[in-house]
């Protein structure tokens, strides 16, 4: 269990553009004896945070350390350029990469998008965060492309955004340290995957006692409807009616099919 016996607790870290209200919502109906403890951190400090057991498992951005975490992949965010509203920008549904070639584009130094190469001009300086050059936008002095979440979560009235459909785009996941995989996390995992109540323990043991089950024949003669259809499946099966061809033009009576028959005589019928 996370934490000490008496006072079990789960750690959930978040990075900045995830909303984890939801799922702490489902925590708190289900398991309301054990505290969930809400832990923000910048996107590049998550794993830090997650190996040095600050918290017992987090919303991060990908990609992660297959080789140290486990990770279950949510859902991938769109990406977008923020411009101020009176922007010729804002006159597209849409842009590309190739729409910005000409502006001015920051780079904060927590920047989640992975460029192979950063488009648009480059900006004097690069912001120290996300929330700097959100300000710079707001000046004029230039735009920014970020995940959907995070220009929300910076929304200014005097500015708007629009979908860049050719850039990277940012992936969210559940993760936690693999070798760190407690009842807790187990749990969480559950709520996360939509799991209903009743199923929310012993979901590592139900694949293998299904194995156990179909390996073991003593489960199966002990239970009494098996045995029961297994002794059916083996009982020889009647005679089939079809080989009467009495049967088969009285209808197929299944009471007379079997035994012998006796012709009727009646009088014999004149030639003509």
């Amino acid at each position: 269990m996370t934490g000490s016996e008496e006072s079990p607790s789960f750690r959930l870290a978040y990075v900045p553009g995830v909303t984890p209200a939801k799922w702490v919502r489902l925590w708190n109906e289900r398991l309301p004896d054990i505290p969930l403890t809400l832990v923000q951190v910048p996107a590049a400090q998550a794993p830090e945070v997650l190996r040095a057991g600050e918290a017992d498992a987090g919303f991060v951005r990908l990609p992660v350390d297959r080789a140290y975490f486990s990770a279950i992949p949510l859902y991938t965010e769109t990406t977008v350029v923020v411009v101020p509203k009176d922007h010729l920008i804002t006159a597209a549904d849409e842009v590309t990469l190739a729409d910005l070639a000409e502006e001015v584009l920051f780079h904060p130094l927590d920047d989640v998008l992975d460029w192979d190469s950063p488009p648009g001009e480059p900006a004097f300086e690069r912001p120290a965060t996300t929330a700097d050059a959100i300000e710079l936008v707001a000046a004029n002095v230039g735009l920014l492309v970020v995940p959907q979440s995070l220009a929300r979560l910076h929304h200014r009235k005097d500015l708007t955004y629009r979908p860049v459909t050719d850039a990277p785009q940012s992936g969210i996941a559940l993760s936690w340290p693999e070798e760190a995989t407690t009842d807790l996390v187990e749990d969480f995992i559950g709520i996360v995957r939509g799991r209903t109540v009743n199923s929310t323990r012993g979901r590592a043991k139900a694949p293998a006692e299904q194995d156990q089950q179909r390996s073991d024949p003593k489960r199966s003669e002990s239970n009494p409807k098996r045995s029961e259809s297994k002794g059916a499946r083996q009982k020889p099966a009647a005679k089939s009616t079809g080989r009467n061809p009495r049967a088969r033009a009285a209808g197929g009576n299944t009471r007379t099919a079997g035994a012998k028959q006796t012709p009727k005589r009646g009088k014999p019928r004149r030639r003509s």
